[in-house]
């Protein structure tokens, strides 16, 4: 039973890793922008190093401190950036 748990551990990690490289190679949500810095009113370009994967999507930090704070609040800190964010775009 340990074994199976351990393997499938292993493959959930192994999973994760190879998903961050592939999410390295592209900009993100929010043109690679600091998603905990558009919550806090702030532009903050990233080069996308730091990033999750939330609801299929990529997002970038600037740092591992701002993608565990994200993490803890997801939905709440992607609505403060996605209107600080869209209050910069020009009108279409």
């Amino acid at each position: 039973m340990a074994r199976t748990y351990l393997a499938g551990a292993l493959a959930i990690a192994l999973s994760l890793e190879f998903g961050a490289d592939v999410a390295r190679a592209t900009d993100g949500e929010f043109g690679g922008e600091c998603v905990m810095g558009l919550a806090l009113g702030k532009d903050i370009k990233t080069d996308c190093s730091v990033n999750t994967v939330y609801n299929g999507k990529t997002y970038c930090f600037g740092n591992e401190t701002a993608k565990s704070l994200f993490l803890k609040k997801p939905e709440e800190f992607l609505t403060q950036a996605q209107i600080f964010y869209s209050s910069k775009q020009p009108p279409q």
